[in-house]
């Protein structure tokens, strides 16, 4: 077992190797992650948690390490979360973003994390959250959520940080990019990346184009702005620093951060509830009160649904 509270006080001290065991116990599911969360609590809701997200090949993984080096000439400390696809073999992350954020792997001012999906959809590790709470908690300014590559429906990040930052890239299916309805929705900041190419100005056109569709901002709204970076070579970073920090001074000036805030930790609640709830359900599989309902449901005696009622009253009541 782990010295949780030795554990914390290190990882507040910057030590990586105390938040790579804290980011293990979350991972891990241990028994010990509620005293993990506890712990965690008073010490967290300081870090600015931004998403980057966007389909494979637009250069997630080298803007995640752009924006790293231009936070840290602002002396801030950094956490990077890459979530990538699991191995089928092993389970583990596949890709290994910090291989290619290898230029940060000396600093002791960024932490960088690769997390596997593990079957969980939506873009997203299901351990991430609380792996951003050790972050926060460890002291990080900013905190760099990297999802795999998404598609129109892997839109998790929107609901997991303060800012989302979407990302496409010229000669990659534009139009159909542009398209995808689920991903354009939820970006706060867009990064048309590799804009070096040909076709870049005409894909910042059109995703311009179709962020107007449709569009009933009111006066002082926030409208996401567009922003062209070659983050290879570190172009245009600067400015989408200077985005994000625009909309988050919006979200503080009208009280939008707070609210985001409060709906996360609403959905993380109703996440542990629900997977407690799902795991009590599985420990009835051949159990006689589940087997009873369902045979008054073959009998015409019960339907699912009120079937279903009487086992949560049940499971609820003990």
């Amino acid at each position: 077992m782990q010295d949780v509270s030795s554990l914390v006080a290190q990882a507040r001290e910057g030590r990586p190797r105390a938040v790579a065991r804290l980011i293990s116990l979350v991972e891990g599911a241990s028994p010990q992650l509620r005293e993990v969360m506890a712990a965690l609590a008073p010490l967290t809701g300081n870090a600015y948690v931004v998403g980057l997200t966007g389909s494979p090949g637009v250069g997630k993984s080298t803007s995640t390490s752009a924006l790293v080096t231009a936070y840290r000439k602002q002396g801030r400390r950094v956490g990077v979360l890459a979530v990538d696809p699991s191995s089928p073999f092993s389970g583990g992350a596949l890709l290994g973003d910090r291989v290619r954020m290898s230029d940060h792997a000396s600093d002791p001012g960024v932490y960088i994390r690769s997390m596997a999906t593990r079957g969980h959809l939506g873009g997203l590790a299901w351990a991430a959250p609380q792996a951003i709470r050790v972050l926060d908690a460890a002291g990080c300014d900013v905190i760099l959520v990297e999802t795999v590559g998404v598609g129109q429906s892997e839109v998790e990040i929107a609901s997991q940080a303060d800012t989302s930052v979407v990302l496409l890239a010229p000669g990659m299916g534009d139009g159909i990019q542009a398209a995808k309805a689920g991903i354009l929705e939820i970006g706060d900041v867009y990064v048309v990346n590799k804009a070096d190419r040909d076709g870049a100005d005409a894909t910042a056109r059109e995703l311009n184009h179709m962020l107007g569709l449709g569009e009933s901002r009111g006066p002082g709204d926030w409208r996401p702005p567009i922003v062209k970076t070659v983050a290879a070579r570190a172009e245009g970073v600067d400015e989408v620093v200077e985005a994000l920090e625009k909309h988050r001074a919006w979200m503080e000036e009208r009280g939008v951060l707070a609210e985001r805030r409060t709906a996360r930790a609403a959905r993380e609640v109703e996440t542990i509830a629900v997977t407690a709830l799902r795991e009590r359900i599985g420990d009835l599989h051949g159990d006689r009160r589940l087997g009873a309902l369902a045979e008054r449901i073959v009998a015409g005696e019960l339907d699912p649904y009120r079937a279903a009622d009487e086992l949560v009253a049940e499971l609820t009541r003990n």
